[in-house]
């Protein structure tokens, strides 16, 4: 029954092993996962472990402080609500880590845009139904799906019949659940998968155009980069020229 009123900020912070930092009273509320590494949040007393396979709800006005376990990237989203309220840390597991990671990288994109606040909210929501219902059957049912993806994204042989047979089900129940489970379909999500790692090397920027476009699975520079723009806002020289990577 949450309501979201506003979305202040969508993060990733960097925490190197043996990070200490005290929050004191936070200003609004959030939530924080892990892409890699762990942090343990003390709050009144009481440890609580962010890693790769739980996720933190931070309470406004709490203080705290934040021990870095392991090196690692913490998406962090900090919002504003109405109809709840906690004052303590709340944990959440984490079964379907994929889609909850997709769903915040469409966030961080969003963010660059104007005039994106009700696609933000719609992905927000997204994160917080993937967090209520982390032991979702069917999620993991997509997991091998997935996996095969990330491995494979450049690939231009990725079809849907391939990826139904790598989770076992029928083509037809596959794009069922994909759809149900991300909110967009299996293409689309290997567009944005590639979007999203074009997005990592430009930012580092030390390879062409060109080589980015077959590196991420794209047919031709011209089709990456206008499908680059339709995704972003930016083409990919204007984002290359935007972004660099920061530790935060």
């Amino acid at each position: 029954k949450i309501i979201i009123t506003d979305i202040t900020d969508v993060v990733s912070v960097h925490s190197p092993k043996g990070r200490f930092v005290k929050m004191q009273d936070r200003k609004t509320y959030g939530i924080s996962f892990c892409a890699e590494g762990q942090i343990t949040y003390t709050h009144n007393g009481r440890e609580f472990v962010s890693d790769p396979e739980h996720a933190i709800l931070l309470p406004k006005g709490s203080t705290y402080n934040i021990r870095g376990d392991k090196t690692g990237v913490f998406p962090v989203i900090n919002f504003e609500c109405a109809n709840f309220e906690s004052d303590t840390f709340i944990t959440f597991p984490i079964k379907n880590a994929s889609a909850l990671l997709f769903n915040f990288e469409q966030m961080a994109h969003n963010s660059l845009r104007d005039g994106n606040r009700a696609k933000m909210m719609s992905l927000f929501y997204n994160i917080i139904h993937i967090l209520s219902y982390s032991e979702n059957t069917s999620s993991r049912t997509l997991l091998p799906a997935i996996k095969f993806l990330e491995e494979n994204f450049a690939s231009p042989d990725l079809t849907n019949k391939i990826l139904a047979e790598k989770c076992k089900i029928s083509e037809v129940y596959f794009r069922k659940l994909f759809l149900q489970n991300f909110g967009v379909t299996a293409k689309q999500y290997i567009i944005d998968i590639r979007i999203n790692n074009a997005m990592k090397l430009l930012q580092g920027a030390y390879l062409s155009i060109g080589n980015i476009s077959e590196k991420c699975g794209f047919s031709n520079p011209y089709h990456f980069s206008r499908i680059f723009k339709a995704k972003t806002g930016f083409t990919p020289t204007e984002y290359m020229n935007r972004n660099k990577i920061t530790t935060i």
